[in-house]
């Protein structure tokens, strides 16, 4: 068993090392080479590494014409902002074929491109600037964004007030229903109209045909199973899941005897945060290092009196997590919402299965002092009952009296009771013992 769990654990260690072995292709001898890159899905961090990755490989092997495949519905400022600017930068021809949308984040790539070619069906705009919360970002990061969005247009040659339009509601086109309140978005022949798009192709064959490379070879970008799985782990609701089982798994496992499934979930679920953001060029090995820093830290905790050690640690770790985020507000929500699930979990645990899992049993007591399992908090002196004797002091109310030649303490009805007065037992409650005094006839 042990030799599994050990097989098991080096296989989470080792796993993105052999994911990062992609094969690379390599060109053949040809006159003309097309370079094409599928740029689908939502825009984030990981796309960025993928283009960069792809356009570099492009300029390697000496593509002729680079085309942009987008079908997108935009997505991160920041990223679409790194992948404009790396499209910028690159010195083969750029051509953007917007094969159905290229919306918000989309519309600003598709600017970057020194020509623009649209499917039949195809749309580009509507790119006004949210935050990460959903509401209407601050006057700065739109002033930012108006201002790439212009750039953008103004690099390539077209007129800027239809890239504002896409991202501002204040510009009135409304011959282009957009009027004041709304955001541009272009159709496929609106764009041949305002300049925006050289013409409208129905497919990738007919795009490569109206370029003159239909006798090209052709080369496409494909994401590696690597970088499918940073892009999926970098996704803003992948995240806090991830570092839910994480820490859930930790936690359990820290009260399990040895290293079991717990551990095993809880580091993959850690592993796979760091290693998703390492790939999408969002991480280092230094937010690794501190991170493992940390967790050792943490556990010296356990060993070494003081507590010092520990926050130390559990700083270490917290700080290593902001590291490799995109953002401190995504990281700091993904805490949050993974703090809130592992105490959630952990109660319905308790609660549910806390006596038959034995990581509970450890850190929970069960048992208690219940009079069914034959403890007695006092006892009841019902022997006394209807029992007389003397009131050893006064009685006001409480006080102490001779019952059978016991000492006692009792208490009275409320009425004083002087000493040495003849007194009755008319009540007992555990060890609270009621007197009278018994009146002489």
């Amino acid at each position: 068993m042990k030799k599994i769990r050990l097989f098991l654990y080096l296989s989470i260690i080792l796993l993105p090392l052999i994911l990062t072995l992609t094969p690379n292709k390599s060109y053949g001898t040809a006159d003309q080479v097309v370079y094409i890159i599928p740029l689908e899905d939502t825009v984030e961090k990981g796309l960025s590494a993928f283009i960069d990755r792809s356009l570099t490989d492009a300029e390697e092997k000496g593509a002729d014409i680079i085309i942009l495949e987008i079908n997108t519905p935009g997505g991160a400022v920041d990223a679409a902002t790194k992948i404009g600017k790396r499209i910028q930068d690159t010195t083969i021809p750029t051509v953007a074929f917007i094969n159905n949308d290229a919306i918000s984040a989309g519309a600003f790539i598709a600017l970057n491109a020194e020509k623009i070619y649209m499917s039949e069906d195809g749309r580009m705009g509507a790119a006004g600037i949210i935050d990460q919360a959903g509401n209407t970002a601050d006057e700065k990061a739109v002033s930012y964004w108006l201002s790439a969005m212009k750039g953008a247009a103004e690099n390539n040659g077209r007129d800027p007030i239809y890239a504002l339009a896409m991202a501002d509601k204040e510009i009135d086109l409304p011959e282009l229903g957009a009027e004041k309140g709304k955001y541009l978005t272009l159709t496929a022949s609106q764009a041949i109209e305002v300049n925006y798009a050289e013409g409208i192709v129905k497919n990738r064959a007919d795009l490569l045909k109206t370029l003159g490379y239909e006798k090209a070879v052709i080369e496409e970008a494909e994401v590696s199973f690597a970088e499918k799985i940073a892009r999926f782990i970098t996704n803003p609701i992948v995240v806090p899941i991830l570092l839910s089982i994480g820490s859930l798994g930790l936690v359990v496992e820290l009260y399990s005897p040895g290293f079991g499934i717990p551990g095993i979930m809880g580091i993959s679920a850690l592993l796979l945060f760091f290693y998703g953001h390492l790939v999408a060029g969002l991480a280092g090995m230094e937010s690794i290092i501190l991170f493992v820093v940390g967790i050792v830290l943490i556990l010296l905790e356990f060993v070494l009196p003081g507590g010092i050690i520990g926050l130390i640690g559990l700083g270490a770790v917290l700080t290593s997590f902001f590291m490799a985020g995109s953002s401190v507000w995504l990281i700091g929500t993904s805490l949050l919402i993974a703090l809130v699930a592992t105490i959630v979990v952990s109660i319905i645990l308790i609660k549910v299965f806390g006596k038959k899992l034995h990581a509970f049993k450890k850190i929970i007591l069960f048992d208690s002092t219940n009079t069914e399992s034959g403890y007695v908090s006092n006892k009841n002196r019902e022997d006394l009952l209807g029992k007389q004797g003397i009131a050893f002091t006064t009685l006001r109310p409480s006080g102490t009296a001779i019952i059978n030649g016991e000492r006692l303490d009792v208490v009275t009805e409320g009425n004083y009771i002087a000493k040495d007065s003849k007194i009755e037992v008319v009540k007992t409650e555990g060890s609270r013992i009621v007197v009278r005094v018994v009146s002489e006839d």
